[in-house]
């Protein structure tokens, strides 16, 4: 902005440039003029311009015998008024922490009491915390970890963090299960990390169809994903429910086949493999194909494949007569 002074001659009228900081970040110049003035005993007013910091954070003061030179503050005393209110805070807060601790420690004494009777259902939002509740739940566990792992998806951070997660645990003498469908069978990279585990403490077993996944520690937590994106789960420490959930997979565990024997997809004798079998009782219940495949563990493009084939053996047209012709032939009585 400009003015016209009395000769007519334009001059600029500047705002003193602003040069804000802390003490803590005192400037270059601000440094070096501080440093002079302790040396000298004092500087003259003008020299401080291009560090109005000193000023403003009250390192210089204004001389009483001159009013255009300046005295520095003593470093010491500068530091015993900035620490002050610093120690008045940390003193404040101390103090409100005794008194919050104060007021709930009758409410920490009635949780210690009635611990043993709360059975808690805890909700896990996004994978950082439930990758932190699974972490703590298997660095805690000492017995056993019973898991079952659906779908074909394996990526390479899931193989790091499975092996972050299970190494310490066998180290400890943990027992692993953990169920597979059976088309990991065929998965390079499930395979490479179930020969990460030659030991006797961990068994791998696959069945036709698993429905979610599911990780249960020492028959104490569980943990069971709510929404399909894995980005959302519950952490269960009710007694009643992981019981229930170690009935579900042992029930499963027991139908199960173990790794190490031969594949379960050979034809039998109506013509169809045993994963056949699980897609033509999937259809005539009424799955889709993106739900067959998932409860498979396959892709939709190999479910479809084995849809094509059961309905060229049966000699369908359509996918409603494929239901009916399932339904019919009689295939879906054969004993698994």
């Amino acid at each position: 902005m400009f003015r016209t002074l009395g000769g007519g001659d334009l001059v600029t009228n500047r705002a003193k440039p602003a040069h804000p900081h802390t003490v803590t970040e005192l400037c270059e110049e601000g440094s070096r003029l501080y440093t002079h003035a302790l040396r000298t005993g004092r500087i003259a007013r003008v020299d401080v311009d291009p560090a109005p910091c000193l000023m403003e954070l009250a390192l210089l003061y204004p001389d009483p015998d001159d009013p255009d030179w300046l005295r520095p503050l003593p470093p010491a005393v500068a530091l015993a008024q900035r620490l002050n209110p610093l120690e008045r805070e940390i003193a404040d807060r101390r103090r409100k922490s005794i008194e919050l601790s104060d007021a709930f420690e009758p409410f920490m004494a009635l949780s210690a009491q009635t611990a043993s009777a709360t059975h808690s259902i805890a909700v896990l939002e996004g994978s950082d915390r439930i990758n932190t509740a699974l972490d703590l739940a298997t660095a805690q566990c000492q017995t056993e970890v019973l898991t079952v792992q659906p779908t074909n998806r394996f990526s390479e951070r899931t193989f790091t963090q499975g092996l972050e997660r299970d190494k310490p645990l066998l180290e400890r003498g943990v027992r692993i299960r953990t169920l597979y469908q059976h088309t990991a069978r065929y998965n390079p990279e499930k395979l490479s990390y179930v020969e990460q585990f030659a030991d006797g403490k961990v068994e791998y077993r696959t069945i036709d169809e698993l429905v979610e996944r599911l990780i249960i520690c020492d028959e104490s937590v569980a943990f069971i994903p709510t929404r399909d994106d894995q980005q959302v789960a519950l952490e269960l420490r009710h007694p009643g429910l992981v019981r229930y959930l170690i009935k579900v997979f042992e029930f499963m565990w027991n139908r199960a086949v173990p790794l190490s024997a031969s594949a379960p997809y050979e034809a039998a004798s109506d013509g169809l493999t045993d994963i056949q079998h699980s897609i033509a009782k999937l259809l005539v219940e009424g799955h889709v194909d993106e739900a067959i495949a998932r409860r498979l563990g396959m892709n939709v493009r190999t479910c479809r494949a084995h849809i094509a084939k059961l309905a060229q053996a049966l000699g369908s047209g359509s996918r409603a007569q494929l239901g009916y012709l399932i339904a019919q032939s009689g295939i879906l009585d054969r004993d698994h």
